[in-house]
């Protein structure tokens, strides 16, 4: 898919980073993530950063571009983005950093006055204040030590300019600050707020989900004639997509096209985005195709390669929204494009189509990727390779999944938490236990934390390798931190449980009773522990103790123990927690009545579980479709039509279609009394809903028109299953004997012929068919044979077998005297009769030991 990009690396103008900037909204910032995996967060994609020009003693400058500082003569930066600022404060700036060296070498934080988040954040602060240069560092710090907003401001009132008051209100620690220095601006007569003032209130109190406040400031923008620009909307959009509250954002954007505004790239940006993370990607698609028309009048997806050069940040939008949906060919145009328009891709877009080709198993696709990272002279970051090697374990290739965990630390990026958790998550369901307790070292060394998602899959290799003590340790070592949380605990009890050693989920148990954090949780999958142990009495006074702990069953604990009880054929004991659950109030299904009801027919009481129906609609439980399956299945295996019957019409009359179940067991009931006519109509009924007949339904409607020896429509059925496969031994037997019962006995030879040749001779009553069709038809050799044949395989003859033999001998001649004295010496002596009839048959017949080697020979 890729190997044809050729690429023009030449016509790149910037090497790329990790991170893809948006097209400038002026006056605003909108910071907007474009997700790449599900494996972290998304990656942040931010603002250019402002041009700042520094004067030096030469009389040049140094232009700052996106962190990267420039010497610059002749061709200065625009102007009008630009502040200059005194290279004297290089003076300022380092004094600044001295209060950043109390980081020790380990990057690990020194004591400053025993307080170290707060000297960080001053530090922090300090320097990012520092960086406005001018005024801004005195106001801000101001800000920060004083309160009272008239003695803050006092030296600087009257005189602070828009773009001043933009990165006060910005840099203020929480939104009620924010809000009370904005409406100090609106008493102030002499301050003119602008629109740009609104954008940066609307996304500060958006982001705290101060929805009331940000209607507030619309309406008031309205009331003092400010108008909405396109990055208003945006950010309104935005705020509102982010807190959650897609239908309020949308209406932004319907208020933005009555006012006849056109969204502008960045707000187009924002609305896939918002559509994207409602996981409505068609709509997505829609939106982005609309815009680019009313863009660049044209209606095909080539717009993207149009004059209108879209920003990287764009690109990676789509193809991530692209990615999202599964459209894989649309992903790959979309990068082409921006291949072909000379947009650098950065490290985010490699990322993103690593993923969605990964995800499509396009992992040649993958390798393509990787080597025009390298081309383009974009390295992979730390997420690139935890991308990598969750794509290759997934794949089950984990040998190159570790290979690319070691070229990371070659290329001297530090492996991250969801490095070693993707890895060593891959080890633990592979039991490969020595390359797990490696990584496990490790990580110990680098004092990085084991979540215990992984904790609990570890302890479950532990336990399939077949090493039970080294799972109770590792599982201790967590205990004893003191740190596990109850779902943890719940985790570490199924592992040991689902594998039948209740002990040590016992022991867990108790670990988790001793640090008093028992829920819900650990009753329920200690319960599901005793099930699977067959420890019914345990379960049962487990969740009988649940409330002594003071904690009180859920649905989960009510059906899981009625459900273990119901699967070991304990019924009767089932009924009592399942009316306990339903005085509780707990039942919201049949499922639970349908599992009781079920074990009651297995074991034929048929009485209980017609109770238990009766239970059912007196509670206003509607049965399902499943539960009237069972009842109806049950009386058509008694031959009971009228009951059947009666639960089909109440299912009927509930409104529920049959399935491929019912259909079957009233077809299996009708073949059983031998109703055709009924049976007949439920096979069409069958085939006509769209679902396929099993073999069984299909052997049965063969019965039935073989004994009333309806060939051609057996027939019929019989090719259709040969021409799916579904043909079994019965199927041929039964083709067999209604040829024989008409006489065909030339069609009913060829399917003893087949029968023998597919290997579908396996059963006694397949065998006595044949035998006596040979027998009938006067082919006594070969119903010698088959006799043989049959004793051979170790299968027992009956009388239907002797029977048949008999009528051999006596065809060829052996008085009915002389059969019946074999009959009495076989039940004399089964071994001794057996070998005497063979004797007898080979003599009578004249066959002997080279015939027996023609065997094959004479099938005709």
């Amino acid at each position: 898919m890729f190997a044809k990009f050729q690429l023009d690396t030449s016509c790149f103008n910037i090497l790329c980073s990790t991170k893809t900037s948006p097209p400038n909204i002026r006056g605003t910032s909108l910071s907007i993530s474009v997700a790449v995996s599900p494996i972290e967060k998304h990656e942040a994609i931010t603002k250019n950063n402002p041009q700042r020009l520094l004067e030096t003693p030469n009389g040049g400058g140094t232009w700052k571009f996106n962190g990267v500082w420039k010497q610059c003569h002749g061709n200065r930066p625009d102007p009008s983005n630009q502040t200059v600022e005194k290279n004297p404060d290089r003076e300022r700036i380092e004094k600044t950093r001295e209060s950043f060296k109390f980081v020790n070498k380990r990057g690990k934080l020194g004591s400053v006055n025993g307080n170290i988040l707060v000297d960080k954040l001053q530090a922090k602060c300090s320097r990012k204040w520092v960086s406005y240069g001018g005024c801004i560092p005195a106001i801000l710090a101001a800000l920060d030590n004083c309160k009272d907003l008239d003695d803050a401001l006092k030296p600087w009132a009257e005189k602070l300019s828009n773009k001043e008051r933009s990165i006060i209100l910005k840099e203020q620690p929480s939104w009620e600050r924010a809000l009370e220095i904005f409406e100090w601006f609106k008493r102030k007569q002499c301050y003119e707020l602008n629109v740009i003032h609104y954008n940066i209130m609307f996304r500060i109190l958006g982001k705290a989900h101060k929805w009331g406040y940000v209607e507030r400031l619309w309406n008031e923008m309205s009331f003092r004639r400010i108008e909405p620009i396109n990055s208003t909307y945006g950010t309104l959009i935005d705020v509102y997509s982010k807190g959650g509250m897609k239908q309020h954002a949308l209406c932004w954007l319907g208020k933005m096209n009555k006012q006849g505004m056109e969204p502008d790239e960045v707000t187009m940006g924002i609305v896939v985005q918002l559509y994207k993370k409602a996981g409505e990607f068609r709509k997505a698609e829609e939106f982005f195709k609309k815009w680019s028309l009313r863009h660049d009048g044209s209606e095909t997806f080539s717009v993207v390669g149009s004059d209108s050069h879209l920003s990287s940040y764009t690109y990676n939008t789509l193809i991530d929204t692209y990615g999202k949906a599964g459209q894989l060919r649309e992903a790959s145009e979309t990068f082409e494009m921006m291949l072909r328009e000379g947009i650098v891709p950065t490290t985010v877009t490699f990322n993103t189509m690593i993923h969605i080709c990964g995800n499509h198993g396009q992992l040649e696709e993958v390798d393509s990727l990787m080597k025009k990272m390298e081309e383009v002279q974009c390295p992979p970051d730390t997420r690139t390779y935890n991308i990598l090697i969750s794509l290759h374990a997934k794949h089950d290739d984990i040998k190159m999944a570790a290979g690319y965990f070691a070229k990371m630390k070659k290329a001297c990026l530090e492996p991250d938490l969801v490095s070693y958790r993707t890895l060593l998550y891959a080890y633990s369901i592979r039991k490969m236990v020595s390359e797990a307790e490696d990584l496990i070292q490790e990580m110990d060394e680098r004092h990085l934390e084991i979540d215990e998602y992984t904790q609990s899959a570890l302890t479950r290799m532990y336990i399939e390798a077949g090493m039970l003590d080294k799972s109770w340790l590792w599982f201790r070592r967590f205990h004893l931190a003191g740190n596990m949380s109850s779902e943890g605990y719940s985790a570490n009890i199924d592992a040991f449980g689902e594998r039948g050693h209740a002990f040590e989920a016992e022991k867990v148990f108790v670990c988790c009773q001793e640090r008093k954090r028992l829920t819900v949780l650990e009753f329920n999958v200690m319960i599901k522990a005793y099930g699977i142990g067959k420890s019914y009495d345990k379960a049962c006074w487990l969740f009988d103790s649940m409330q002594s702990y003071g904690v009180l069953p859920d649905k989960c604990s009510y059906s899981s123990l009625i459900q273990i009880l119901a699967s070991a054929d304990l019924p009767h004991v089932a009924k009592c927690y399942l009316k306990k659950m339903q005085e509780v109030g707990l039942v919201s299904d049949s499922i639970p009545y349908c599992a009781v009801i079920s074990s009651f027919v297995k074991l034929g009481e048929l009485e209980m579980a017609e109770g238990l129906y009766s239970e059912m609609i007196q509670y206003k439980v509607e049965p399902d479709v499943v539960v009237y399956g069972v009842l109806i299945n049950a009386f058509a295996d008694l031959g009971s039509v009228k009951e059947a019957t009666s639960y089909v019409n109440a299912m009927k009359s509930a409104g529920l279609p049959g399935n491929a179940v019912i259909y079957s067991s009233l077809i299996k009931l009708y073949t059983k009394v031998g109703y055709l006519k009924e049976a007949h109509e439920v096979y069409e009924l069958l085939q006509l809903s769209g679902f396929h007949p099993d073999v069984y339904s299909s052997n049965c409607m063969i019965d039935l028109y073989s004994e009333r020896s309806m060939v051609s429509e057996a027939e019929l059925i019989f090719e259709n299953l040969k021409q799916k496969g579904d043909a079994n031994e019965f199927t041929y037997a039964m083709m067999l004997c209604m040829y024989k019962r008409n006489g065909r006995f030339e069609e009913a030879t060829h399917i003893a012929r087949q029968m023998r040749e597919l290997g579908l001779l396996t059963d006694l009553l397949s065998y006595n068919n044949v035998l006596g069709l040979y027998a009938m038809d006067g082919r006594f050799r070969e119903a010698v044979r088959i006799f043989k044949e049959m004793v051979s395989t170790c299968i027992q003859p009956d009388d239907s077998t002797f029977k048949s033999l008999g009528s051999v001998l006596m065809k060829c001649g052996v008085p009915k005297r002389a059969v019946n004295s074999l009959q009495v010496r076989r039940k004399n002596d089964a071994q001794s009769g057996l070998q005497t009839w063979m004797g007898t048959l080979s003599s009578v017949v004249g066959m002997d030991e080279d015939d027996d080697a023609n065997d094959d020979d004479d099938y005709a």
